[in-house]
């Protein structure tokens, strides 16, 4: 990557530290696989990148990965990325997070992030359920979905993360499937890649809790845009339009834009990360004393 580490010789399972706990046939895994694949091709080695986690299963993946990794209160895995990024915007961060973590308890952030084009990677599992706590609606779950806090069906309208997204001004917009891994890769090598907030939403069902958003369900109606003849993920209009699709579902960078990520405006930080300049010299006492 940029011509870095020219003597690279790590494998995806370089990335293991011990089998996940996921269920058997959980989405995770084909994230967790996707993601390893893209971490060799970028060549990036475990100390040279953090992932920042939230809580729930997609959280628990902080265990199975080997890297620099921060598993943080539930809901808050973008502010706390945001604030190792603006500590050193040299680093490649990641935050992975589920759908009620990402962009349930932790909505206000998301929206945030996207319009301030942070310069990091987003990977929001999204199985339309929480499944950590057994099985409840999520933000994401359809109008009707049965849960044990649904008895009679959900009667909220779900998020759609990809729409979202475009609407509060992320730069980078893609949606994966757990269960198209060579596709799923690509897209992250190119969220990681992109400068400023890259978002990338993952189709995952959970085999456990979810019956309705299954593999069959998701296998019947995908399709890819990088296949659609004159799909430009430069147009926000046209990828706003394939982003309200449901009865098809596309797969794909939906949008994809230049625009200075957040760093970029702060003189603080434009010459040198933070991390790398002397603040033995800053002293904050004459401001306490005053208001103290």
């Amino acid at each position: 990557m940029n011509g870095k580490n020219e003597n690279y010789d790590l494998k995806p399972s370089s990335f293991n530290t011990k089998r996940p706990t996921w269920c058997i046939g959980c989405g995770n895994f084909g994230i967790w696989n996707s993601l390893k694949k893209a971490l060799v091709e970028l060549k990036l080695s475990p100390h040279e990148f953090l992932v920042v986690y939230g809580i729930g299963c997609s959280g628990n993946g902080a265990n199975f990965i080997k890297s620099y990794g921060f598993h943080a209160l539930h809901g808050r895995s973008l502010a706390v990325a945001t604030g190792a990024q603006l500590a050193n915007h040299e680093f490649k961060i990641i935050a992975m997070t589920g759908d009620g973590d990402g962009v349930g308890i932790g909505g206000n952030h998301f929206l945030h992030t996207c319009r301030r084009n942070m310069d990091f990677t987003h990977i929001l599992h999204d199985n339309r359920i929480y499944g950590l706590t057994t099985g409840q609606t999520s933000p994401t779950s359809s109008v009707g979905f049965r849960t044990k806090s649904t008895p009679t069906g959900a009667i909220e309208q779900p998020v759609n993360p990809v729409k979202l997204a475009l609407n509060c001004g992320a730069t980078f917009v893609a949606r994966g499937y757990s269960s198209e891994p060579q596709q799923l890769k690509n897209i992250i090598i190119e969220a990681i890649r992109h400068k400023g907030f890259s978002f990338v939403d993952v189709l995952q069902p959970c085999v456990t809790f979810n019956k309705i958003d299954t593999y069959d369900y998701y296998n019947e109606r995908i399709y890819k845009l990088e296949e659609e003849e004159g799909y430009d993920s430069g147009d926000f209009w046209q990828a706003y339009h394939k982003s309200t699709e449901h009865e098809r579902i596309p797969l794909g960078i939906f949008y994809q834009i230049k625009r200075d990520a957040y760093h970029e405006g702060l003189g603080q930080i434009k010459e040198s990360p933070l991390v790398n300049q002397d603040l033995s010299g800053i002293s904050v006492k004459k401001l306490i004393d005053r208001h103290f």
